[in-house]
Formats: structure tokens, sequence, C-alpha cells
């Protein structure tokens, strides 16, 4: 980390010390008087907690050996600094409701018989998470049933099953969503799907819970007895804290739901975990990839091929006779066979594996009549 302190004299200033303090670091304390609760020394009271990361102190100027001030003249001064991060990883920045974890650099001027002045500039940290590592490329599954009703008057089950090819995404990515909704119930029923984040706080032994939504997508109305699929329906991951799970009192997880809200009874949710990274996916996809992801991910040619394709032309209409003719060896035919189409086995294979294909030409080898026919150029 590299930069520069300014300091701007209007007459001579006598100091005693110009130094440079970094320090980084994790809290987590609530109740009355939360903020007041740790201490001076730094030491955590029994109802909060702390954890430091970084702490460096850089002497920028002082005084000479036997000395005790300097004295600046006026004008501007300049003080450059520059020191190393610790090689073990920092925690990503994050403040939330009942923790934060800061860091900041401050410079503090020191001169005699007057309060030491400061001045400070906030660092903004982030621990990067490679979302293309094995672990966060492996597909999520998960499939529920609720019975809607109680006792005696149940209307039926609702099923609900959901996957995303990853566990791993960055700010800014639609994560896909595929998802089958069975609807066997007598209601009517609406699918939806929410990005949660979970935040959680560890202090004195107890624990707090903080849990809101970052972004949701609604699907269409399902009657009973009906079904419905989403075939790669599309959730925008909006700009947000990646995922923090380093931090020994401070984490911050990701899932998405895919829920089913029915009128009168509790909603169906399936929760999949999923972590924001920083480096994200490369697109060469999954080391594992399961068969089921394999299917998932080519249903998407079942719109497009025909169900009955179309045959081949005849290769005796695409070319000319002459071609035909001299490609084409006479084989005798039998006495008892009659019309063109009986040939020996042999002799068919073979017409099939020598013919060559037509021969290439932007000028139509058969022209029409037609004398105003524009000439047609080929892409291949």
């Amino acid at each position: 980390v590299a930069g520069h302190v300014l300091l701007e004299a209007t007459e001579p200033v006598a100091l005693s010390a110009l130094r440079l303090e970094a320090q980084g670091r994790a809290t987590a304390a609530w109740g009355p008087s939360a903020s007041a609760r740790i201490s001076a020394s730094g030491a955590a009271s029994p109802a909060a907690s702390e954890v430091e990361y970084l702490n460096v102190r850089l002497s920028l100027r002082e005084p000479p050996a036997g000395e005790a001030i300097i004295l600046l003249q006026p004008g501007k001064h300049e003080f450059p600094f520059r020191f190393q991060l610790p090689s073990e990883p920092l925690v990503t920045s994050f403040t939330g409701k009942y923790g934060s974890i800061q860091y900041c650099v401050k410079a503090v001027l020191e001169r005699p018989k007057v309060p030491d002045q400061s001045v400070k500039r906030e660092l903004q940290v982030v621990s990067h998470v490679d979302v293309n590592t094995p672990a966060l490329l492996t597909p999520v599954l998960k499939t529920q049933e609720k019975m809607v009703g109680c006792w005696f008057f149940t209307s039926g089950p609702v099923s609900l099953s959901a996957k995303i090819e990853r566990k791993g995404y960055c700010n800014g990515e639609a994560i896909p969503i595929y998802a089958e909704i069975e609807n066997c119930s007598s209601r009517l029923i609406v699918p939806k799907a929410a990005i949660f984040q979970t935040q959680t706080y560890l202090a004195s032994g107890k624990t707090k819970t903080v849990r809101h939504m970052v972004a949701n997508v609604r699907g269409n109305h399902i009657a009973s007895g009906s079904t419905d699929t989403w075939n790669g329906k599309t959730l925008k991951i909006p700009p947000v804290t990646p995922s923090i799970l380093d931090c020994c009192i401070i984490r911050v997880d990701y899932s998405l739901a895919v829920y089913i809200h029915i009128p009168g009874a509790k909603k169906l949710m399936l929760e999949l975990p999923l972590v924001i990274g920083t480096i994200p996916y490369n697109g060469f996809g999954s080391r594992n990839p399961s068969a089921s992801q394999f299917s998932m991910d080519m249903s998407w040619l079942t719109l497009t091929l025909p169900e009955q394709p179309e045959a081949p032309p005849n290769y005796a209409d695409v070319v000319s006779e002459e071609e035909f003719s001299r490609h084409v060896p006479p084989y005798p035919q039998p006495p008892d066979c009659e019309g063109e189409a009986c040939y020996p086995m042999f002799a068919c294979i073979q017409e099939f594996r020598f013919q060559p294909p037509p021969l290439y030409s932007e000028v139509d080898p058969h022209p029409s009549d037609v004398e105003d026919t524009q000439p047609v150029s080929f892409i291949l």
C-alpha cells in the first residue's frame, strides 16, 4: 500500500513526530451501548468480540537523536509512505447491523503542548473468491413435496424440484434456474425464487442473525392439476458484498430459495446454497459434470430438431446425366429382375461408397429458360 501525507503549514510548526498507523479489525457487538463495549486498551468486554487483521505503525518524521522537536517551515510538505500487507489473507471489508470489518490508514501529527491531530482514510479490502474451483462448479439439486390441507381435509400434494448448474456466481451474473412444479392440490399456487443474504454475528458465545432478500423473480400461476417447468428462468445478482466465509465472528452467506406460495397453507421452499465470488466463471464447465446436468443443458436441442427428419436428395437429382453415367459402372441385372431398382447388394454398397460429391459452382449448371434470372451467390 503506497501513498503520501500532505502537511500544509501557514507558519513555522514545531512537531514531535509524524507517524502512520494502518489498522484492520472485525468487531461484533449488540445491546445497549454496544459501540462502547470495546475498551480503550483494545480488549473486548464480555458483550462483544473483536479480531485484529492488520496493525502497522510507521514513523514518517521524527527528531534527530538528542533533539526533542523538528521545526517545519511554512509551506507544503509531502511525506510518502509504503507498507506491505500481511502474507495471510485478509477478510473482505463489510459493515452490517451488529458488526463490521474495517481497514483504515491514519496519519497522526504530534506537537508539544498541543493535542495530537490526525486524519484517517478508509481502505477497501476484497478477499478474492474464485468460483472456478471444483467445489463451486458442482450442480445443486433439491426436491420436496408438501401435502396441502390437514387431517381428513387434504386436497392433494404439491411437489417442487429445483436445480442450478453451479454453486458459485459473481455480481451481475444471471442465475439460470431449472425447476419442475406439480400441483395436485385444489388450490391455485404461484412459484417464486429469491436470493437471500444471511449475516451471522458471534459475540460472547451468543449469535445474532440478520436475513434479507436481495433479488427475486416470480413465475406464472399454476392451476389445480397442472404442472409448470422453468427451463433456465434467470435471476440476476445485484451488486452485493462477496461471501465472507473465513471470519470467525462475522459470516455472510447467500442462498437461492425456490418456493411456492400456497393460499391458506405454509409455503413450500427449497434453499440452494450460493457463494458470491469475485473471480468470474471462465466458461469451461465443471470438471466432474453429472449425467443429469448434461441432459438438462442439452434439452434445448429438442426444441429445434424435427420429429421426422427430411430425407436427403437423390444423387442423380443434383448432377447431370453425363456425370452420373460416368461415375456409375454398369451392373448386369439378373434375368428374373424387372425395373431399375434391382441390383446386387454389393453393387449398391459400391455405388454409395464411390460416388463423388457434386461439383461446387456459383453458376447454375442447369439454367432455366427465363432470361432475367439473377445469379445467386452461396456462402458456406
